[in-house]
């Protein structure tokens, strides 16, 4: 599969599997731990990327994980927590609170400016939803979409699009690059650290790790 994957599908398919696996968890993503085919995604992803992963990388995800609870347990305290999440998986609030300033959902600038740029790439909340547009997962998304929209593919047919020159920077390529940029590239790596050190499962210690390799 390695040889046959290009950049760009590899690129797409790497924010692909990272969104999935920041996502609250679904019985998809436990199956796909437990029987070892989120690793070797993972491995099959970073190869074709050129990016190096540890040796450890994969060891002990599948005895970890005994089913879908124990994931979403994990999952919950990590990112939803009560009251307070030990690691906010939200740019606007995990920028406001490396920057010493009250932090709030949907109403602080860095979440606002997602927002922004996800609407000038044709995308925006799914109707019936309340979720902030900056979760980890959602911007993860982001990039996929781009990264496929630079190989002339979009996620969603139904939905009209704007013309690629309408968008930021007036490519799917330049939108990608600055969206990494201005936001992933930044907050991503930190967010990624805390999650490795704040977990007591594998699999979400290793999903961190992707992340970092891919915004590094």
């Amino acid at each position: 599969m390695v040889d046959d994957m290009n950049g760009g599908e590899a690129r797409a398919a790497a924010w692909e599997l990272a969104a999935f696996s920041f996502r609250y968890p679904t019985e998809e993503l436990a199956e796909a731990v437990t029987s070892g085919e989120w690793t070797d995604a993972a491995r099959e992803v970073a190869e074709a990327l050129g990016l190096e992963l540890p040796e450890s990388f994969g060891a002990g995800d599948a005895e970890s994980v005994q089913d879908l609870k124990a994931l979403r347990v994990e999952a919950t305290r990590l990112f939803v927590g009560s009251p307070q999440p030990a690691v906010s998986p939200y740019e606007g609030v995990w920028r406001a609170q490396e920057e010493g300033v009250q932090a709030l959902l949907f109403v602080n600038p860095h979440s606002m400016a997602v927002e922004r740029f996800m609407k000038s790439c044709g995308l925006a909340r799914p109707e019936g939803t309340n979720e902030p547009l900056d979760h980890i997962a959602t911007e993860c998304e982001l990039l996929e979409h781009l990264a496929l929209r630079s190989l002339g593919i979009a996620l969603d047919d139904e939905s009209p699009l704007p013309a690629s020159a309408d968008l930021p920077g007036g490519s799917p390529q330049a939108a990608y690059e600055a969206f990494l940029a201005e936001h992933v590239a930044v907050w991503a790596p930190g967010f990624a650290a805390a999650v490795a050190a704040e977990t007591r499962l594998p699999f979400y210690r290793d999903a961190a790790e992707l992340l970092k390799v891919l915004t590094a």
